[in-house]
This record gives structure tokens, sequence and C-alpha cells, in this order.
């Protein structure tokens, strides 16, 4: 049962390490590259699914609706970085 466990866990972490991996280079190829980029297009399709919820929860809440920064998204790689963290443990 350990080993099951273990896998799930280790599946999860390398989801979450590829989806951190994604949102940076987000950030990262907004400054050099199109919308239309392939590349870009890619990060946009593994990230939004994550960040969606928290920014739906933002929007119900009304918090950061007039800030220049996305708020939701920096949340939502706090909320990953913690998970990360937190795997091992369980």
């Amino acid at each position: 049962m350990e080993i099951v466990f273990y896998v799930i866990a280790k599946a999860v972490s390398i989801l979450l390490s590829i989806v951190s991996l994604a949102m940076f280079l987000r950030v990262i190829l907004q400054f050099f590259a199109d919308e239309d980029n392939k590349l870009v297009v890619f990060c946009y399709a593994i990230t939004e699914p994550f960040i969606v919820p928290v920014r739906v929860l933002f929007v119900k809440l009304n918090v950061g609706q007039n800030s220049p920064l996305d708020i939701p998204f920096f949340v939502t790689y706090l909320i990953i970085s913690v998970l990360q963290m937190l795997l091992p443990i369980i």
C-alpha cells in the first residue's frame, strides 16, 4: 500500500513541477514572444485550468480587481509551491 501512495505522490509532484515550469515560462515568454507562438499557447493551455478557480474566487471576493498585477496568477503559483513542499510529508 505504501508503494501505491508513493507512486501517486510522485506523479502529483511531477505534474506540479510541470505546471510550475509552464507558469514560469509563461511569464518569461510574455516579454519575448507574441500570443500566437505555439509555446505560449501551450503554456497557457497547461496553466489556465489551475489559475481559473483562483481567479473566479478573487472575482467573487472582489479582491485585486483594479491591480495592474495578475494576483490570482501569483497566488496560484504560491499554492503550487506550497503543495510541492508539503507533498513529501504526506
